[in-house]
């Protein structure tokens, strides 16, 4: 009913995560099984189509495979689920394309800036680090929109607004878009080719699983077409998109299926080729399971050059962390996490450094780089017992400070690096945000601790010293060590005095049961804070008092009433609520799921939010009413 990721209350959260770890299985199974249809691809396609790559020198960190039975001898010997992978089936899929060119490593560097040169102010997506953008379902350039609903890419004239109009619909059959960057007059797209399962007499066939980005010209609006089709054998992990470049992440588990291993395949021009073995690296260390990891860059602005890729072998792929000139890349391993540098100059990617830390990161935001070092913000399990710590490390990835054990038996809900802070949150039945001092990176500090009823899940820097919140207000519950979820919390913090933070002012949406897609998406979140400017898209859910005439426990939930943006204006006082937003045809009723409200954004005055049927309109200056348009 709620396609948000609901929270729920610390025993509900126990069942959930039992189900995720079934789901999980389940899909890692399916994945494998879908990887093993990739082993006969190959066998079909002419010699001449696999263009031999272009050797991309490494630095000595990594080792590359001499043949193929090293390959194979490496991960019988050192993975610890080879063997037990059953073969259904041959299966093959081609991918059109219709640019020229084949699919190779090389060696380049960065050319200017290729993002929008509109004159229209407007809002861009909510990224993570300054000039390192991030894929989203929804981009603007200041006067179109480009909207990814379901299976179709929607591109709507969107300033001025009384002109508004759907001006070309690109449609993916067969295919599932998932996100897409605007790069001036380029458009690139980023998804899987779908797969489905032939059900009957054994053995079972499956198409392959293959993650695509596909390159557009859109200098004319209502006509794209289409340059580049680029593929790699696997799943989508993640992207980002520096100056001209689009980086993204693929991952495809390395397994032996009836003797022979299944290695990424890349797919270009209508061609496509095995990574050779001397192409993929390694560490020489033991692993329960291995992924072969492939990045991939592309040159948005210019068609006919050649992607480049760089392929290792490590474990599962979890987090990306891309600052201007390196991605970090995370992956379990038992119970530390394995971080891999990878150096991003233009279309060449050198691998340079790997390290461990103890625990777990939560996501991107658990990372960052800072004056030569990067940080990182883990969960740490140490006899049922979980802490949070945090290290600093080199750019040889060595550990040069750290701080554990902080909020002991409490869940890590949120972390944000703002210069030579850190600011953490932990939660079990109050909410501490931790202050943390790193300008010494030996000997990371905590300067200051705010105890409150709640958590946040996101943390937005406001200034230097205020602090953005959204996540749940709590209800202490009388039955054990544990609190009950409630509505969303908007939280403001002051911490400009470091040793004794402040909650300035809270807001709380709905009862328990709301809910945001911020939560678990912070390219949801709208905030400028020239223009005061805050918008929340939420579920609210309220309690059918009725149902409970002797109070209300705070263990009840509310049911869905209402979906929509919340618009704020926001100052160092706090919150005021300017007006409420609903896709929903009248104001107070609760919409089909199809007109929730994804992303809200801004051209000059005029406030766009935006679900998969329907554009709206509204004056920035008192929200009222322009215009709106169904995305058909």
């Amino acid at each position: 009913m709620n396609q948000y990721l609901l929270a729920g209350d610390c025993a509900m959260e126990k069942e959930i995560k039992k189900k995720t770890l079934i789901y999980g299985i389940v899909a890692i199974l399916l994945t494998t099984v879908l990887a093993s249809m990739f082993i006969n691809l190959g066998s079909q396609l002419p010699e001449t189509l696999l263009t031999p790559p272009v050797p991309n020198t490494q630095s000595e960190l990594l080792s590359t495979f001499s043949s193929y039975d090293a390959l194979k001898a490496f991960l019988t010997s050192n993975s610890g689920t080879q063997g037990y992978y059953p073969f259904y089936g041959r299966a093959g899929v081609w991918l059109s394309a219709q640019d020229s060119g084949a699919f190779m490593n090389s060696e380049g560097t960065p050319k200017a800036s290729g993002y929008s040169s509109s004159t229209f102010d407007y809002s861009a997506t909510n990224v993570q680090v300054a000039g390192v953008d991030e894929a989203d379902i929804v981009k603007t350039d200041g006067e179109y929109l480009y909207i990814l609903s379901g299976n179709v890419i929607v591109i709507v004239k969107a300033y001025p607004p009384e002109n508004a109009e759907v001006v070309a619909r690109l449609s993916f059959d067969d295919m599932s878009p998932k996100e897409i960057f605007v790069n001036d007059d380029h458009l690139i797209v980023f998804g899987y080719e779908d797969y489905s399962l032939v059900r009957g007499y054994y053995p079972t066939y499956a198409t392959e699983l293959k993650t695509f980005a596909r390159l557009y010209d859109i200098s004319d609006r209502k006509h794209p077409i289409s340059l580049r089709d680029t593929a790699v054998s696997g799943g989508y992990v993640s992207s980002r998109m520096i100056g001209e470049y689009a980086y993204f992440v693929v991952s495809q588990p390395a397994v032996i299926v009836q003797n022979a291993v299944v290695v990424p395949k890349i797919y270009s021009n209508s061609k496509a080729k095995e990574v050779a073995p001397t192409d993929i690296h390694y560490s020489n260390t033991s692993d329960n399971s291995y992924d072969f990891t492939t990045l991939v860059a592309v040159n948005v602005q210019n068609s006919t050059e050649a992607p480049t890729y760089l392929t290792v072998l490590l474990g599962g792929t979890s987090n990306i962390y891309v600052s201007q000139n390196d991605m970090y890349l995370t992956f379990p391993d038992d119970e530390k996490t394995a971080i891999y540098r990878v150096r991003l100059q233009g279309s060449n990617m050198t691998c340079e450094a790997h390290g461990k830390v103890s625990g777990r990161e939560l996501n991107q935001f658990s990372m960052d780089e800072y004056n030569g070092h990067f940080r990182i913000v883990t969960r740490l399990w140490i006899n049922g017992t979980s802490q949070t710590c945090l290290y600093v490390l080199d750019m040889n990835l060595t550990v040069l400070g750290s701080l554990e054990g902080l909020g002991l038996a409490e869940n890590l809900h949120s972390s944000r690096f703002m210069g030579d802070r850190c600011y953490l949150v932990t939660f079990k039945k109050t909410d501490p945000l931790f202050v943390i001092n790193l300008t010494d990176p030996t000997k990371p500090a905590v300067l200051g601790e705010l105890k409150i009823p709640g958590y946040s899940d996101y943390l937005h820097p406001y200034d230097e010293t205020h602090i953005i919140g959204v996540g749940k207000e709590t209800a202490e519950a009388s039955e054990g060590d544990f609190a009950w979820y409630q509505g969303i919390k908007i939280s403001l913090f002051d911490v400009s005095n470091i040793s004794n933070p402040i909650q300035v002012d809270k807001y709380v949406i709905g009862e328990r049961g709301s809910d945001s897609p911020i939560l678990s998406d912070h390219k949801a979140f709208l905030f400028d804070k020239e223009k005061n400017l805050l918008v929340i898209p939420v579920l609210v859910a309220e309690v059918d008092r009725t149902q409970y005439p002797y109070g209300v426990p705070p263990y009840a939930y509310g049911t869905p009433v209402w979906q929509g943006a919340y618009v704020f204006n926001i100052t160092l006082n706090g919150f005021m609520l300017k007006g409420k937003i609903t896709h929903a045809q009248y104001s107070t009723e609760m919409p089909e799921t199809s007109y929730w409200i994804k992303r809200a954004l801004y051209i000059e005055n005029v406030l766009y939010t935006v679900s998969d049927k329907k554009v709206k309109m509204n004056s920035l200056e008192d929200l009222t009413p322009i215009k709106e348009i169904e995305i058909p």
